[in-house]
């Protein structure tokens, strides 16, 4: 029986709806995903400096912004320039999302978001394996976060849970959660958006599958092998693994 609860990786940090450690998820070698490691999020923009204070005390040294240069201009983000933690944007989107004329949000107007995911892997490669990177060298808590928590940090979480070995079934349950614990927020916007575009606003259990059903056919399974032949050295991904399992 899986007894795997994505509820108990809750962190009721005030401001942030989907914010979740990504510590405690079962492994199929019987061990567990270590605690105090990463912490997965929704956007900390609109934080107040004692909410995102609260965030630093809990160890968090380190937040990477997954979203596009443009997202952060637009929206800010509460740990610019935030005393004692280290801030970086690594963009895991290349145009705007916000923008109407946005060429990866008409693409979505045909494909699945797990397409989405599969370009992200395949085209930003690099800046995948920096996130990875950065996730291993910090010696605090990282936490990673996009504009709902969802698909970029759903990319990177699915990713390191790979690595770690956590089961498909568990992968995909912590993916398509996200939607449940944003939806007071993304429900409204569902609401206004253009009948082709509501998808992209969920997180349905599919777009995990297509993700993981590509890994599966190009890279014989291994998640390995993908961060091999994009540049990380065998010797980082054994690093990672052991700090994070």
């Amino acid at each position: 029986m899986n007894s795997y609860t994505t509820d108990s990786q809750l962190m009721h940090f005030d401001g942030l709806l989907n914010a979740r450690e990504l510590g405690g998820m079962p492994l199929v070698n019987g061990g567990e995903f270590k605690l105090g490691v990463a912490i997965r999020a929704d956007s900390p923009s609109d934080l107040t400096p004692s909410q995102a204070k609260a965030i630093k005390d809990h160890g968090v040294n380190l937040v990477i912004d997954l979203r596009s240069e443009a997202e952060v201009m637009h929206w800010g983000n509460a740990f610019i320039d935030f005393d004692g933690v280290c801030f970086r944007n690594v963009p895991l989107f290349l145009g705007d999302p916000d923008s109407d004329d946005d060429p990866t949000m008409n693409l979505l107007k045909t494909k699945k978001l797990g397409d989405f995911y599969i370009l992200v892997l395949e085209e930003l490669s690099a800046r995948v394996c920096e996130v990875l990177r950065l996730i291993l060298s910090n010696d605090g808590i990282t936490m990673y976060h996009c504009a709902h928590g969802k698909d970029r940090t759903g990319l990177i979480s699915a990713i390191l849970y790979l690595i770690a070995g956590a089961s498909r079934e568990n992968i995909i349950k912590n993916y398509k959660v996200s939607y449940e614990y944003m939806r007071p927020i993304l429900d409204p916007l569902i609401e206004r958006r253009e009948e082709c575009l509501k998808h992209t606003l969920r997180s349905d259990a599919e777009n995990m599958e297509i993700l993981l059903n590509h890994i599966d056919e190009k890279y014989n399974g291994s998640i390995e092998n993908y961060l091999l032949q994009s540049g990380m050295s065998q010797d980082e991904i054994d690093a990672l693994r052991k700090k994070i399992s």
